[in-house]
């Protein structure tokens, strides 16, 4: 046998331990993730309040509250989930209303706090007509088995109107 043939022998030998440990892993009987059960209950429908801070070139500042439906689906430590908005602003240039559908997606930093980016469309439904591509991210920590509260920022990518805007809510959601 030359060096190498003898080199690769106990290099494939040498690995037959590894190889052993690394199969009882994946048949040690359990197929998800070493993730801590959660506390809270993710996977459920949602309705919630919040109050709302807009900045836009051609509405300037305006505040206001809305109300949010969705629903959340913890896999192990991923969320995903989808979400229906309507708030209605004033300040600024008037009052506006809007609605948004929103998808978000994020991952769990502990079993009661959420860390997700979020993004889809909005569009005036009282006010300057207008629509937008919502792209940004927040965080939710659960404070009860039953309440949330949620913290976010959004920008909106003008569509149509060449409005852009930076919105901060923070609200209170019920899952249930």
């Amino acid at each position: 046998m030359t060096l190498i043939n003898k080199l690769i022998l106990a290099g494939l030998i040498a690995a037959v331990p590894v190889a052993a440990h690394a199969t009882d892993l994946l048949t040690s009987g359990s197929t998800s993730l070493p993730v801590a059960s959660s506390g809270f209950d993710w996977n459920r429908f949602y309705a919630g309040v919040y109050g709302v801070g807009q900045e836009s070139t051609v509405g300037g500042g305006q505040i206001g509250i809305g109300a949010d439906l969705g629903v959340d689906a913890r896999l192990e430590f991923v969320l995903v989930g989808a979400e229906v908005r309507v708030e209605g602003l004033d300040g600024g240039a008037g009052t506006t209303g809007y609605v948004e559908a929103l998808g978000k997606a994020g991952i769990a930093l502990t079993d009661s706090a959420i860390l997700y980016g979020a993004g889809g469309l909005g569009a005036s439904i009282a006010g300057p007509s207008e629509s937008d591509g919502l792209l940004g991210g927040g965080v939710e920590l659960a404070l009860t088995d039953n309440v949330s509260v949620d913290a976010r920022y959004l920008h909106g990518f003008p569509i149509t109107g060449a409005n852009p805007k930076d919105q901060v809510t923070v609200g209170a959601n019920f899952h249930f």
